[in-house]
């Protein structure tokens, strides 16, 4: 028996909403002088990877923040373990965090060691120009299982939030309701083909020849002109991994493909997918059923699908299988960088 008993009220969404880390994202995100005064950007692997000299200390943080309020529970996150501490997935409850930018949009918090646990940026390059898709995620494992994700971008006021079991919402400033994802009924939203589909994609921090050849090929055959093509009807490029989920969780993409980021980057939005009545999977090679088992969670190669309506000869689930089959037969295959 599981250590953790999911919740499965809507009132857990509520308490996402309400939180007080909120306004100061949302006050802070719209200050460009707060974005500009760092003297701690750097870069990990290459110039487009970065990272500040805070990212550790932030974890550390926010791991001592989890200790406290959740004392049996395992935690997994960027800086520790490329630091080399890489402990493995077992059934324990077990918090996964993205990389620890939170410095840069809670500083405040960061001075006062205050900080909701909740609180770390996907979205790193676009935080720091400015482009209004970063966002704050932490997702919950448990049973080897992702079981609840919260995810917020502080510059639109978005907060996706899903538990296992008890639907995924989508809370906006605009709405005094949450809305349930996906917004537009999957029963209304056919998807016959990639022709039809609008797909997010990344470049990724990889750009060596033969990377950046291969995506640039798989990019050109979504994008391009039969009969070399699929012709999409067009590929969008977010720069945050979990903010695209929330996006094909809500309706608003259709496919998401990426290769190279990790468990704490899609941990959150896998949750909020699945309860929205979408379908993930890893690589070309593996069972593509829509259940994420822990070799794709931890495979660092994903495809995400959203909620599609059944057809007389097909269920949602053949529809979506389809399409992952017809997907990975037009992009080639990317190596990981490790």
């Amino acid at each position: 028996r599981s250590a953790l008993q999911t919740p499965r009220d809507p009132r857990v969404h509520d308490r996402a909403r309400t939180k007080s880390w909120r306004p100061h994202a949302r006050r802070i995100s719209r200050d460009p002088t707060r974005r500009r005064r760092w003297s701690g950007v750097g870069e990990t692997k290459n110039a487009v990877d970065l990272v500040t000299e805070y990212n550790v200390k932030v974890e550390d943080l926010v791991r001592g923040e989890i200790a406290r309020g959740y004392p049996h529970f395992q935690f997994i996150g960027e800086e520790s373990y490329s630091s080399g501490t890489r402990p493995p997935l077992t059934d324990v409850p077990t918090f996964c965090s993205i990389q620890s930018v939170l410095w840069r949009v809670f500083p405040e918090h960061f001075v006062n060691k205050s900080i909701n646990k909740t609180n770390n940026m996907d979205g790193t390059t676009n935080f720091v120009h400015g482009f209004p898709n970063a966002c704050i995620s932490l997702g919950l494992i448990d049973q080897r299982v992702p079981v609840l994700g919260v995810i917020y971008n502080p510059f639109l006021d978005h907060l996706y939030t899903g538990v296992r079991g008890g639907g995924s919402y989508l809370h906006t400033r605009l709405h005094p309701e949450p809305q349930r994802l996906p917004l537009t009924p999957v029963a209304a939203r056919p998807l016959p083909s990639l022709a039809v589909a609008l797909i997010a994609v990344e470049w990724g921090s990889d750009r060596g020849p033969d990377a950046i050849r291969r995506k640039a090929n798989s990019f050109s055959r979504l994008a391009g002109a039969p009969p070399h093509g699929v012709m999409a009807h067009a590929l969008r490029s977010v720069g945050s991994a979990a903010l695209n989920f929330g996006l094909v969780a809500q309706g608003a993409v259709d496919l998401y493909w990426f290769i190279g980021c990790w468990p704490w980057d899609v941990c959150a939005g896998i949750v909020i997918l699945q309860e929205a009545g979408g379908f993930v999977t890893g690589s070309k090679d593996v069972l593509h059923d829509g259940i994420v088992t822990e070799a794709i969670l931890t495979g660092r190669r994903y495809l995400a699908i959203r909620g599609v309506a059944e057809t007389p000869e097909e269920s949602s689930i053949e529809v979506q299988k389809r399409i992952a089959r017809e997907f990975y037969d037009t992009v080639e295959d990317i190596p990981l960088d490790e």
